[in-house]
């Protein structure tokens, strides 16, 4: 499960640039059909789950219908800087989700994180529902981390819209690959930098105290 997301991962960020580069360059396409089609290669990967009746994570769902939503309005307006801009659009609503949902009942971090993670922490490799019910501190990280997902992604947007206006068109979807390659290790770096003395990795950690005083008691 883990190797085809990363997959899809890369269909979604890779495969759309360089359909953007051979339809200016090989087909002779202007700026806006180039566009209009290479945004649309994204949401290959949920229609290819789909297909095969596989049920895609809410995500990669969000992400499709913001980036056909996107292809659809610079269709209209006929403004391939806009479409161009797309991503820090996408990236600013993802944010204030993010933000919004940090103070909800399952912050985005946690929903997202799990299918990564769950199984792999906690002392017993117990599920994450039971770690988020019993454990506090628990659930305070995972209200941080969305946090610090939200901030990242305002920033990540504000430079997209930013690059979008300012710089050649032609060089925006090979930067804007490069920049979100740059991104995710950025953020890596950061959020484990709070993780790792969190004590989230490791199972004798003062973070699982509660699941260990049930046995220790018991005995």
């Amino acid at each position: 499960m883990r190797v085809r997301t990363v997959a899809a991962l890369g269909v979604d960020l890779v495969l759309p640039m360089g359909v953007y580069y051979a339809l200016r360059y090989a087909a002779g396409l202007d700026e806006q059909a180039a566009l209009l089609v290479s945004s649309l290669v994204p949401g290959l990967s949920v229609a290819v789950s789909l297909a095969r009746g596989r049920r895609p994570d809410r995500l990669a769902l969000f992400m499709t219908a913001m980036i056909l939503a996107g292809a659809a309005v610079s269709a209209l307006v006929h403004d391939p800087r806009f479409l161009l801009a797309k991503d820090g659009w996408f990236m600013g609503v993802a944010a204030l989700w993010f933000l919004a949902s940090a103070r909800g009942e399952r912050p985005l971090a946690f929903t997202f994180t799990r299918f990564l993670l769950e199984g792999r922490v906690g002392p017993g490799r117990e599920p994450w529902d039971v770690l988020w019910e019993r454990l506090p501190a628990f659930r305070r990280i995972w209200r941080v981390v969305t946090v610090m997902y939200g901030a990242g992604l305002l920033a990540d947007a504000a430079v997209r819209v930013v690059m979008a206006y300012a710089l050649p068109m032609d060089v925006v979807p090979a930067l804007g690959t490069a920049q979100y390659a740059v991104w995710v290790v950025l953020m890596q770096v950061v959020i484990n930098v709070y993780l790792v003395p969190s004590g989230l990795y490791n199972r004798w950690s003062p973070l699982y105290a509660p699941l260990r005083e049930p046995a220790a008691t018991g005995g």
